[in-house]
């Protein structure tokens, strides 16, 4: 099954992201996209979700989980203690997305942007999609 992360590729929390993520991923779950690349609107588009630029978004099994249920689902396979974080899907996912589009409004204000998408290194050039 492949599940797939797209992300903000000019943000420097997504970008931080994305290399949490691959750290705690050694089976190698998911695979990475940009928002902005073509393969990331190429993904979006059945969905339509192609203009979708503030969100943090997994697909998997065909499905697409945006925002706060997004992260909880890639939190769940993740090693270590990051599985414990799945008890927030108590919380009504209007509130959890309500602080998610906080923080996703004033990301490139309190983390910064980048002028181009990131560049993976070689070893994780194979996680990447485009």
């Amino acid at each position: 099954m492949e599940r797939i992360i797209l992300f903000d590729g000019v943000c420097n929390l997504c970008n931080d992201s994305v290399q949490f993520i691959i750290k705690r991923d050694p089976n190698g779950h998911f695979k990475f996209a940009s928002l902005q690349s073509e393969v990331g609107q190429k993904l979006l588009s059945p969905f339509g979700a192609e203009k979708e630029m503030n969100s943090f978004i997994l697909i998997e099994n065909d499905r697409i989980y945006m925002k706060s249920s997004a992260a909880l689902r890639v939190c769940n396979k993740l090693s270590g203690f990051w599985i414990l974080f799945s008890i927030f899907w108590v919380v009504p996912s209007f509130i959890r997305n309500f602080l998610y589009d906080i923080v996703a409004k004033n990301r490139y204000k309190w983390f910064g942007k980048k002028e181009s998408c990131m560049l993976p290194t070689p070893e994780m050039r194979k996680r990447f999609l485009e």
